[in-house]
């Protein structure tokens, strides 16, 4: 079967976007590995597919599968680039839409500058929203991994993250911790695993371990965790400035039970069909 495609990404976070509105995709997780593989497919940190909803309040489906093939439930770095893609494919006149996903609705919008502002949904603390197994509510919880103890707030952004706070992330043990985070028992979902170095109460640096993808250069809902810990914490205000090694996020939380809003680019690469 061939199938057209277009290469995107988000400071550097990169995407392989595909049209299921115009044309017939049921992607396999065996597919879906096929085209993130970047020897043998495509290449890319997540595929991102483009649908049609049944829901009256939501103008597209969105669904995100990781390189492993597994489908997740939220991807911060793609919505923005979700919504160039369908303003640029004529699929919309809309510059704001709403999006159905796994992890709930989310309204990108194309801004006037060129970026591109996502309203991300609320982040969830509780336990058993992200989910992570705790018999506690306390928002900074130790976190055993082989011997060694870390201090992580877990939250769910749409997916679970758990965030640490470091004191260089150029020296963070991001390549021996994150795995193991990542696949931590006590979060049934796996996780995403930031990495947050408090820059000032504006600006951060973060790296992230994401979820059956490993580091990126840059991930969007861990930007928002990071941040929506950092305020919880009392160790950040909004809005935050965000430095990932691909690049800038400006993230803003207003507080418990407000959304947060992510602000960043989505650049569009080429355009190519592939045989799956």
């Amino acid at each position: 079967m061939k199938i057209r495609f277009t290469k995107m990404h988000g400071l550097g976070n990169d995407f392989v976007v595909l049209d299921a509105v115009t044309q017939a995709i049921d992607l396999t997780p065996a597919q879906a590995r096929f085209l993130a593989d970047r020897h043998f497919g495509v290449g890319c940190d997540q595929i991102l597919v483009v649908e049609k909803t049944a829901r009256p309040d939501a103008d597209f489906r969105y669904r995100i599968f990781n390189p492993d093939g597994g489908e997740v439930e939220q991807c911060g770095n793609g919505a923005r680039c979700f919504v160039r893609f369908v303003h640029e494919k004529g699929l919309t006149g809309k510059r704001a839409i709403r999006v159905e996903t796994k992890g709930g609705l989310i309204e990108p919008r194309l801004e006037a500058d060129g970026l591109v502002t996502v309203s991300m949904g609320v982040p969830r603390f509780e336990p058993t929203r992200v989910p992570f197994v705790s018999e506690s509510d306390a928002l900074v919880q130790p976190l055993q991994l082989d011997g060694a103890s870390v201090d992580i707030t877990a939250l769910s952004m749409g997916n679970p993250h758990a965030v640490q706070v470091v004191a260089n992330v150029d020296i963070a043990p991001v390549a021996g911790q994150g795995p193991l985070i990542e696949n931590h028992p006590r979060f049934p979902q796996r996780v995403n695993a930031g990495f947050m170095q408090v820059v000032n109460r504006n600006a951060i640096r973060l790296r992230v371990h994401e979820r059956g993808a490993g580091e990126t250069l840059a991930c969007g809902t861990g930007a928002c965790a990071a941040v929506a810990a950092g305020i919880a914490r009392g160790l950040l205000d909004s809005p935050v400035r965000v430095a990932t090694r691909g690049g800038e996020l400006t993230i803003a939380w207003g507080g418990p039970g407000q959304p947060v809003s992510m602000t960043g680019p989505a650049v569009t690469v080429f355009d190519s069909e592939i045989e799956i």
